[in-house]
């Protein structure tokens, strides 16, 4: 198979229907900078500020076999405006791959303004490095 049709079958296989139509409002994305592919099977918990100053969990997921997320929330959840939090549990992926991990786990903290938008919390990671930022 050349690179062009390999490339192609990829393509062809991110724009294939998911078993459910449903894409939550807040979507994630892992990386492995260090590998160079996707987080695959990393667990996620998605959390809310609530009023009293505490955290209370909305999900948990896992992340696909592309690294992403796309079901994070429930279908027919209502996002609010509020401080939110997205936990992925890095050191467990990590041990999997038989790799030390400096950072056991990565919360992402972010504040959502505008419910009516998608928000996209990318995370790239490496055993010992970690970036994020506000993606489409």
């Amino acid at each position: 198979m050349s690179f062009a049709s390999s490339r192609l079958e990829t393509v062809k296989e991110h724009l294939k229907p998911t078993m459910s139509a449903h894409k939550s409002p807040i979507t994630c994305h892992v990386l492995i900078a260090s590998l160079g592919t996707p987080g695959q099977n990393i667990d996620v918990k998605i959390e809310k500020l609530d009023q009293s100053g505490a955290f209370s969990t909305l999900s948990t997921s896992q992340t696909n076999s592309d690294g992403r997320c796309p079901t994070l929330l429930p279908e027919g959840f209502k996002t609010e405006k509020g401080i939110y939090r997205v936990t992925f549990e890095t050191k467990a992926f990590f041990s999997k791959i038989d790799q030390e991990c400096f950072y056991p786990y990565v919360q992402i903290v972010f504040e959502l303004a505008n419910p009516e938008q998608h928000y996209h919390i990318p995370l790239l990671i490496s055993p010992y490095s970690y970036t994020t930022y506000r993606g489409s």
